[in-house]
């Protein structure tokens, strides 16, 4: 069998792309090991198919009798949304509806470490980072700060560091300072605070 004849290689890219597509944008929503996509083809074709399921209503309408002829545009312009853009949106509508509270609870939750789960939601906080040496920095995470995801090591990059008081208050920022980046490997604890600017 021959994939390579023009026939053969459009029934498999129709099979495949919608399926690569969701896998695609899911795993940059979500952070998980590398995929292997030689190794997917299954999940592909799944992840496809169910596409195609769940599209089965538009997939039958603009192939109606007639449709072609009198809605070229509406149709190619269908194609286009079955093939890239609803199997783009699926992540981003499994996403939302597993933070849910009733689908939450009955299901393992995408993301892995809680390293992923409170720096994946972009929020600003005052921090305190605690190293195995005992010692401990303080500065502001927010939108110019990093952290890595999974699957590279944790390492966090403050945008300020801060002078901490005695009872682990924020006094000031050190002066001239661009920020720290901590590796994780010296990580034993963060502590999380409200942001409210100074």
């Amino acid at each position: 069998m021959d994939i390579w004849q023009i026939d053969r290689l459009t029934v498999f890219l129709v099979l495949s792309i919608p399926g690569f597509v969701s896998m695609k944008v899911y795993d940059l929503l979500i952070p998980g090991e590398r995929r292997d996509f030689s190794k997917s083809l299954l999940e592909v074709i799944g992840y496809s198919a169910l596409n195609f399921a769940l599209l089965s209503w538009l997939i039958i309408l603009i192939h109606s009798k007639g449709f072609y002829d009198r809605h070229q545009p509406l149709y190619f312009g269908s194609l286009f949304l079955i093939l890239f853009v609803f199997p783009a949106l699926w992540p981003f509508v499994y996403r939302k509806v597993s933070s849910w509270s009733f689908v939450s609870k009955r299901i393992i939750h995408p993301i892995a470490k809680p390293w992923d789960y409170v720096f994946g939601k972009r929020q600003c906080f005052w921090v305190i980072v605690h190293l195995k040496d005992k010692r401990r920095i303080g500065g502001r995470y927010s939108t110019s700060s990093f952290a890595s995801s999974y699957p590279a090591k944790e390492q966090i990059y403050l945008e300020e560091v801060w002078e901490l008081g005695g009872k682990g208050n924020f006094v000031k920022p050190i002066e001239r300072s661009k920020g720290i980046v901590i590796l994780g490997d010296e990580i034993m604890a963060i502590e999380l605070f409200e942001f409210k600017p100074k």
